[in-house]
Formats: structure tokens, C-alpha cells, sequence
């Protein structure tokens, strides 16, 4: 349930409605609109049965929220929520790119990266410091070492840093280095790592799981709001099904139902979406034409000497390319809308 307050509302109108509900033991949580004070009800709404909510001085309505998933519903917070990630902003007017290496492997190639992808106009570099891999072979990845390359590349740079957590344990460490904090596909419904990273404080950058549907997902960033923390960007990278040419199969329609079902913003990462670097920006533009918030992209300065991704990675031109035809585009979406607020 959501109570939506009055323009005119008071503070103690408020708090009045709050000890209510706190009350009868449910817990309250207080959400922004663009005008008006919402007040979100959390647990069993029928203990608010025989209460007059609705007469108590400053509400104009309470609303019933049918939804597993409250917080990061759209019935609890009608205005689309931007995240503000060290100053950039997320699900705001202008898409915001992420872009790097899948991993960082050295120095020399993360500081490489971090001026490539500022010259082509990202706004933060992404890089796994620790690489949770399908096989216990393959690269895992250089953890704090490759933490201190990323805040040294933030430094000389500019760009704000976005990297993978794996597990409560590395919580702390990796929040000491990065502006936000990445939960990956695999684990996604690892809810005890969900529920420390909603209590650090850091914005959270949450991937699709593998098969995972809409609702789960929504759910996934519902434990990581319920301890606090509501700097939630979900991130579409593609579902696995049966096709077998692309690496997975990336569900465009899960931007437009994110933005339907959902206050919180969605960017797209087209490189693990089809795991082919030819793919990356016709997916990139038509992410961007559905509505997409922003885009997360590989970046290699020599994707064939790549330890790991290096197919799916885009060479510093090919990223130069695909960052000139989403700049192009999004110039010209916002033109459009420019001139379809005017003429109504």
C-alpha cells in the first residue's frame, strides 16, 4: 500500500500517519514525488483494515500495491527515479555509457582503456577486478590490485568507476574503490550478498540473471531497497534460450516492461547480449531507440590478446563508431520529443 499526501500536508500530518502505521507493527518508508509526499506501507496491509487512513488530516489517497516487489514498483513511486552515481545521473536526459575491459589484467592495459573510453565520450569505466568464471581455469582476475588500477584510472581520467562485488566478504573493499557497485548475472539471487550490498550505501548496478524472468528481477532489486538503499540501475544482458548463434539472447522488451512496471532506471549491455563484437551497435541504437537509459559496452585496446570476452569486445575504433551513431541518435530522439512537447 501506498499513502499519497496532500500538497497542502504538514510535517506532523506526516509523522501522524506514520505512528499509525508503525503502530500496528508495518513499516513505513517515505518516497519524493515531483509534488507530493508518498508514504509506502511495508507487510501485512489488511492490519490497516480498520483504520480510516484515508480521513486523517493531509492524505489524499492510499493505494493498494498487489505487487511481491514494493519498493521498486512504479504504484509506489509514480515519477521515474534518477540516480545520482558521484555527480553523473542516471535516468536522466541524457543516456549515460559504461565501457572497458571485461577484466582488468594490467596497469598498462586499464589505464589504456580508461583514455580510450574518455576520449570517446563514456561516462564510466567498467572492468571486473574480480571475475567470477565458468570454468575455475580461467582468468579470476587480479581483486585488490586491480581495484587500486581502477581508482587510479578514475583519477587520471575523471571517469567514475563500476565494478563487479561477488561475495559479502569483498563488500568493503570493493565500496572503498568504486562509485557503484555491480551485481552480476550469477548472482543475481544470491539475496544474502543483495541484502550487504543494500546496507553499504552504494549505488548498485543489478544484471538480469541468466533465465530470469521480470518479476524475479524486480524482487532481486527489492531486497537490495528493503535494507535502505534505493540507487538501483537494472541492467539488461540478455537471457539464455535455445538459440545458439548469439551468446544470449537480449530481451528488448524487458526495457519498455522495466519502464512500465518500474520507477527505477534500465540500461542495456549489448556485448554480453549477443557475445559477437559486430552486434554491439545495431543492439547499442536499438536499446537507445526503445528507451534505454544507458548502455554498458566491452572495450579492449587489442581484444585478440583479451584474457577473457575478447570476441565480444570492441576494438577503440569500433567503440569510437558505435559512440558517434548513439550520440547522433540520442541527439535526434531528444530533438523529436523537443518538438512533440511544443506542438501539444
Amino acid at each position: 500500500m501506498v499513502i499519497i499526501m496532500n500538497t497542502e500536508a504538514t510535517q506532523q500530518n506526516i509523522n501522524d500517519v506514520i505512528e499509525v502505521i508503525k503502530g500496528v507493527g508495518l513499516e513505513a518508508k517515505i518516497m519524493e514525488g515531483a509534488q507530493q509526499k508518498i508514504v509506502g506501507v511495508i507487510g501485512d496491509k489488511t492490519k490497516l483494515a480498520s483504520v480510516p487512513i484515508d480521513a486523517m488530516p493531509g492524505v489524499e489517497h492510499s493505494v493498494a500495491i498487489s505487487k511481491s516487489y514494493k519498493l521498486a514498483s512504479r504504484e509506489f513511486h509514480p515519477q521515474s527515479s534518477v540516480i545520482n552515481v558521484s555527480g553523473i545521473l542516471i535516468g536522466g536526459d541524457e543516456p549515460i555509457v559504461m565501457a572497458g575491459p571485461c577484466a582488468v589484467e594490467s596497469r598498462e592495459q586499464l589505464l589504456q582503456s580508461a583514455e580510450i573510453i574518455k576520449a570517446g565520450g563514456a561516462q564510466f569505466l567498467r572492468g571486473g577486478a574480480y571475475k567470477p568464471r565458468t570454468s575455475p581455469y580461467s582468468f579470476q582476475g587480479l581483486e585488490e590490485e586491480g581495484l587500486k588500477y581502477l581508482a587510479e584510472a578514475r583519477e587520471k581520467t575523471g571517469l567514475k568507476i563500476v565494478t563487479e562485488v561477488t561475495t559479502v566478504e569483498a563488500i568493503e573493499k570493493v565500496a572503498k574503490y568504486a562509485d557503484m557497485l555491480q551485481i552480476g548475472a550469477r548472482n543475481m539471487q544470491n539475496f544474502g550478498l543483495l541484502k550487504e550490498v543494500g546496507k553499504c550505501g552504494k549505488p548498485v548496478l543489478l544484471k538480469r540473471g541468466l533465465a530470469a524472468t521480470l518479476d524475479e528481477w524486480l524482487n532481486a532489486a527489492e531486497y537490495i531497497m528493503n535494507e535502505g538503499n534505493p540507487n538501483v540501475v537494472f541492467c539488461e544482458r540478455g537471457i539464455r534460450t535455445y538459440e545458439t548463434y548469439t551468446r544470449n539472447t537480449l530481451d528488448m522488451s524487458a526495457i519498455a516492461a522495466i519502464k512500465h512496471l518500474s520507477h527505477l532506471p534500465i540500461i542495456v549491455d549489448p556485448s554480453h547480449g549477443t557475445g559477437k563484437w559486430r552486434m554491439v551497435k545495431p543492439m547499442a541504437l536499438a536499446a537507445i531507440a526503445a528507451g534505454a537509459d544507458g548502455l554498458m559496452m566491452e572495450v579492449h585496446p587489442n581484444p585478440a590478446k583479451a584474457l577473457s570476452d575478447g570476441s565480444q569486445s570492441l576494438t577503440p575504433e569500433h567503440y569510437q563508431d558505435v559512440m558517434n551513431a548513439v550520440k547522433k541518435l540520442s541527439k535526434f530522439i531528444k530533438e523529436e520529443n523537443l518538438l512533440s512537447e511544443i506542438e501539444e
